[in-house]
């Protein structure tokens, strides 16, 4: 699957020509035209992004406001445009939690550098770190495809274990149902929605202490399910 590429940017001129360059190159694009309309995006449960390029200077939400707000939903690796040559601007958008910086004009052969960089670093992280999830007394091998509670075997299908193990890998995020078809059961599945409702409850019984008052995979209500690692919070 191609990874997803978020770029905020109110030059228009700059963001078709990126897209082109980016999609050259076998990336997804979305786009906003100023900081509203990124956070609008950011908030919505359906949208997930591998890396954000965003402008600092934005109209009306400036490009600090996104990144401070992106911060506290999210760890995705962002990459900071400013037309300013400012030490203090490079500064306070590494301290607001952007992982690089380039200033305007760039060549953009040097930003898809940068971006493939960024990526193949988070790959290989998530490579290292991701083999085994602990979260309380809950193990999981995802290597070996194993569920331990209690140092005892849990005994998942197939779909419970993808299911489970999506939720592990991307803690703290907040799933629609829509998405979490589209993601674990496919984008060629037709199935209900509640389909997921079911496979949830039966992965609570097998893994919660109590299954009607969840800690593990929880409800969001209105939106849908979120994984807490309570050991991490």
């Amino acid at each position: 699957m191609s990874k997803k590429i978020f770029v905020v940017d109110d030059e228009k001129p700059l963001v078709k020509a990126l897209k082109f360059s980016l999609e050259k190159e076998g990336f997804t694009i979305d786009a906003a035209f100023d900081g509203q309309e990124a956070l609008d995006k950011i908030n919505n449960p359906n949208q997930s992004y591998d890396l954000i390029i965003l402008d600092l200077m934005l109209p009306g939400v400036d490009g600090f406001e996104v990144c401070r707000t992106i911060r506290k939903k999210m760890d995705v690796p962002i990459i900071m445009l400013t037309a300013k040559s400012e030490d203090i601007d490079k500064v306070l958008g590494l301290e607001l939690g952007a992982d690089d910086y380039l200033t305007k004009p760039f060549n953009p052969r040097e930003l898809i550098a940068r971006i493939k960089s960024i990526l193949r670093r988070v790959d290989s992280k998530q490579g290292e770190l991701k083999k085994h999830i602990q979260v309380g007394d809950l193990h999981i091998d995802l290597l070996h495809r194993r569920v331990k509670l209690r140092d005892e075997e849990v005994e998942l299908t197939s779909k419970e274990f993808a299911l489970l193990s999506y939720f592990a890998t991307n803690p703290g995020e907040i799933f629609s149902r829509e998405h979490l078809l589209e993601h674990v059961w496919g984008y060629n599945y037709y199935g209900d929605a509640r389909t997921v409702d079911v496979h949830i409850r039966h992965l609570r019984e097998k893994i919660e202490k109590d299954p009607g008052n969840p800690e593990i995979i929880v409800t969001v209500w209105g939106t849908g399910y979120k994984f807490v690692d309570s050991t991490n919070a």
